[in-house]
């Protein structure tokens, strides 16, 4: 629910894709992966901060629940999907299938516009929590 995505630069630079996922189903499922043929490498990343007070991306390989009935918010300063060597330049107002790839071995296409002038709290939902920005 509500994707878009958001690029720091041209070919070769990277950006990330921000969205709410919503389990309708009765299990809980997982996502493990993610995958767009605009980018040289897709993965799963959210901000950790150190003992010196320092936040930074680290990827997660073991992936985001998402509890049955529940939902999973990917925002910035926090989850997101990181799209790194971008291959070619996406520019405001673009969009790109991100396929979606969870635990249950479902794969889910979502369409996703690049929207780099949209603040952390616009959008359908509340994505301040006191997040910094970037993403």
């Amino acid at each position: 629910m509500d994707p878009y995505a958001r690029t720091m630069g041209g070919i070769g630079a990277s950006g990330a894709a921000f969205f709410m996922l919503h389990n309708m189903g009765t299990t809980d499922d997982r996502l493990v992966g993610a995958s767009a043929d605009v980018a040289q490498r897709v993965e799963l990343h959210t901000h950790v901060m150190n003992a010196e007070g320092v936040m930074s991306m680290v990827e997660v390989k073991d992936g985001f629940p998402v509890p049955a009935g529940g939902t999973h918010e990917l925002k910035r300063g926090a989850d997101h999907v990181m799209l790194m060597g971008l291959t070619r330049e996406l520019k405001q107002g673009d969009s790109f299938p991100l396929t979606l790839v969870f635990e249950s071995g479902a794969e889910i296409t979502v369409d996703v516009p690049v929207d780099n002038d949209r603040k952390p709290a616009e959008g359908g939902m509340d994505m301040t929590h006191g997040a910094p920005s970037g993403g």
